[in-house]
């Protein structure tokens, strides 16, 4: 149950349209299911001969406004409250009486009317509609004084969720006042009519959104929103300091011509200038260490920025596991996104920027971190989009598979941060961004996958032997029986064969990956423990080439030293970003 909240000056206007036809949906049986007194004349069922509907809807109207003028100048100059409330459409239909102590429960909960006061403010709630109905106060008291009406949004709210409970209809998640601004009705018609596919205010917010992704600077800031062909209008003090800025779409304009302006405080509360300004002030973490084989001349930028991120993300999800300082990480988290969708090849960009855009309710609630330091992750975010545009194959496409496989834990990680702490619609948030993220993955890796299941198909029976028992041995429920062979393993055996190609010992590698991070939340352990593997391996993400194996019986084996210096390199291997070098100068 939906109710929403707006203030007006005209009472008869408002009932014209209630009882009119409708501009939209079409308005059938408008009539009265309460009023103040239970008394009040109703345009829709005055079934006395000889009075025209309009002289019923006249007399109505002066009615609700009575105390309005007796109040004169003491009266709001918005005296109209009008509240809509909607049912979902998959719940039953109810009855008038129903609607009316939902009205009144309304009218209650935000002391307009309160159960029991001679005094409160006049009212009625129209039906039109199976589905909703509108209510309509006028904001003076009997007395003649102003309700006190605090919060009434916020209070509404958690009354629809109390009747919804009470009355077996669907529970919707309680809000926070966390939440971005939604578009307003007169928005979205507009759109359809202009044939846009979603609201200005949410196209806005999406491209603020990825402006400000791994962005190092204010300035920086401000010039992709340009670059991207928006408008922008700065607000300044009179000592000439910017304080706020507006931003408006191409083409977007109202009836006289001139843009359409948005503060970016109304597209999300969090991308306010003073917002942005904090989270710039962290700056971006400064890669200043050569990476491990980070140099190899068949990775391109884009892959080689994903393969580093991919391991940002997975000490952002165990940082996520901790305390409320893994709020500040659900930020990073988002510009990681932000970054990863709109680098990413069409095929995919859809579901990353699904998921992208999902998540971004996740990243705000009302906890916050005392030391958010999320250097490693806007740093991530920034080598993605200064990279430029990943192909959806070879490297490229395999590393993007890599870093969506952790994102997709990441974003698990975050629900059951924002469910231990009674964040509903967040953890709603980051469970569905979890879902796109998913159907991006089963795109992506499709064929790397495939190529790697053919390679571990094709090793001879005593190398594939001899990797299932390491898996047997160090992850038993993913092992195949000893009395039947499986090719569900096929992609983690071809792994295990090309880490033990490149020096590494198979056991101690897969022992390591596993203990990285749970993987309880995997839809499929052996995918997550592949791209782990090939990452602190430094293997290749799209394994195209013919698999090279060792002469027959020529299984290397490792000296105590060796097995010391690989779990150094393993420790490397997995180090924070902010050590981490730039492979490239930024081209912004």
């Amino acid at each position: 149950m939906v109710p929403k909240i707006r203030r007006g000056s005209r009472t008869h206007g408002l009932l014209a349209y209630l009882y009119g036809p409708g501009k939209r949906d079409e308005h059938i049986d408008p009539h009265l299911v309460g009023s103040w007194d239970g008394f009040a004349p109703d345009p829709g069922r005055d079934t006395s001969p000889g009075p025209d509907p309009k002289v019923t809807l006249a007399r109505l109207a002066a009615a609700l406004d009575l105390r309005v003028k007796q109040a004169g100048t003491k009266a709001p100059a918005e005296h109209v409250w009008h509240c809509s409330v909607r049912t979902d459409p998959g719940d039953r239909t109810l009855t008038d009486a129903e609607w009316n102590t939902v009205a009144r429960r309304l009218l209650h909960a935000v002391n307009l009317a309160p159960e029991g006061d001679p005094d409160g403010c006049r009212w009625i709630a129209v039906r039109h509609a199976d589905d909703h109905i509108h209510i309509l106060a006028t904001m003076v008291r009997g007395d003649l004084r102003r309700p006190r009406m605090n919060y009434d949004f916020k209070k509404a709210q958690a009354e629809c969720r109390r009747i919804e409970k009470e009355m077996g209809l669907r529970r919707l998640k309680p809000g926070d006042g966390t939440g971005a601004k939604t578009p307003t009705s007169a928005e979205r018609f507009k759109a359809e009519r202009t044939g846009r596919p979603e609201a200005p205010r949410e196209t806005l917010r999406e491209a603020v959104r990825q402006a400000l992704a791994g962005a190092a600077t204010e300035e920086e800031f401000f010039t992709r929103l340009r670059e991207a062909g928006l408008r922008v209008k700065m607000r300044t003090a009179p000592s000439g300091d910017a304080i706020g800025y507006n931003i408006a779409l191409p083409g977007d304009r109202n009836r006289h011509g001139e843009p359409i302006w948005y503060p970016g405080s109304k597209l999300a509360p969090d991308l306010s200038l003073p917002k942005i300004r904090l989270r710039l002030a962290g700056g971006v973490a400064e890669r200043a260490t050569p990476p491990a084989a980070g140099g190899r001349a068949d990775w391109s930028p884009p892959a080689r920025e994903r393969r580093s991120a991919t391991g940002v993300a997975e000490r952002a999800a165990v940082l996520l596991d901790s305390d409320d300082e893994a709020a500040a990480q659900l930020v990073g988290v988002g510009e990681l996104l932000d970054a990863v969708a709109q680098t990413s090849p069409a095929t995919t960009r859809a579901e990353l920027g699904a998921a992208a855009r999902a998540f971004e309710r996740a990243t705000r609630s009302h906890v916050r971190a005392e030391r958010a330091d999320t250097r490693a992750l806007r740093s991530a975010a920034r080598g993605i989009v200064q990279a430029g545009g990943a192909l959806g194959r070879g490297e490229d496409g395999g590393t993007t598979a890599m870093l969506v496989s952790t994102l997709v834990l990441v974003t698990l990680a975050a629900a059951r941060w924002h469910s231990a702490r009674g964040h509903a619609q967040q953890a709603h948030a980051s469970r569905q961004a979890a879902e796109h993220l998913r159907a991006a993955y089963r795109q992506v890796a499709a064929t790397p996958m495939r190529v790697l299941h053919d390679q571990g198909r094709a090793l001879p029976d005593a190398e594939r032997r001899t990797h299932e028992a390491t898996i047997r041995a160090v992850l038993p429920e993913q092992g195949p029986r000893a009395d039947s062979p499986s090719t569900k393993n096929d992609a983690l055996i071809a792994t295990l064969a090309q880490a033990e190609q490149a020096g590494h010992d198979p056991d101690t590698l897969l022992q390591h990956a596993i203990d990285m991070r749970e993987l309880d939340t995997a839809a499929d352990v052996n995918d997550v423990l592949v791209w782990r593997l090939r990452r602190i391996a430094q293997l290749s993400a799209h394994p195209g080439e013919a698999l090279r194996r060792p002469q027959a019986g020529a299984r290397p084996t490792k000296t105590s030293a060796n097995r010391v210096s690989e779990r150094n390199a393993l420790t490397a291997a997995v180090r924070p970003a902010a050590s981490e070098p730039r492979s490239r100068p930024p081209r912004r």
